[in-house]
């Protein structure tokens, strides 16, 4: 048998015994409560990653993205930009539909009102067609008065222009150019 032991060393030993019993129950709770990815059946498709693993939900289609920390593995979905523009897409078709219920409860119909845009028509040229005597092309001609005032703002240009060129050809003479 062996000597006596010394109550300092028991109380130290079973100290020691139930840190690690503290230890093993604390590691294998956090190891049971978290639940192991469904890759049995087919439901995730796992592709490791520099730091953890990239898991791909066959059923959902979401992603996340696992790592190992010091606590154990934790997953985190990945924000979806397609949900987000979907959802989008719904709200603004919403609202849509609720602007134009409100349009059309504003505005009374008008009566004989179509959807569809009239052929666009010439207004020289007459609907049906029409005998050639019919046909004259009538051009308003420019009255008097008009005439004047064009002929005085020619003479006007055509002056100074003369004016230009013989200031120029003086300067050329003279050697000032």
């Amino acid at each position: 048998m062996s000597a006596p032991r010394s109550p300092e060393k028991r109380q130290l030993r079973i100290l020691s015994a139930a840190f690690a019993a503290a230890a093993v129950v604390c590691i294998g709770g956090t190891v049971l409560a978290q639940s192991l990815p469904d890759i049995e059946n087919g439901r995730y498709a796992l592709s490791p990653v520099g730091d953890g693993v990239v898991r791909l939900d066959t059923r959902t289609g979401s992603v996340s993205t696992c790592n190992n920390s010091g606590a154990g593995w934790a997953c985190y979905v990945v924000p979806d930009e397609r949900a987000a523009m979907d959802a989008e897409i719904g709200r603004l078709q919403a609202e849509n539909e609720k602007l134009k219920a409100d349009l059309a409860a504003r505005e009374p119909t008008v009566a004989g009102k179509i959807d569809e845009p009239l052929p666009k028509q010439d207004s020289l040229k007459p609907a049906a067609p029409k005998a050639d005597a019919e046909r004259k092309i009538e051009i308003p001609l420019p009255s008097d008065k008009d005439m004047d005032r064009v002929m005085a703002f020619l003479e006007r240009a055509w002056r100074r222009l003369v004016e230009i060129a013989s200031r120029m050809q003086k300067d050329l003479s003279s050697g000032k150019i």
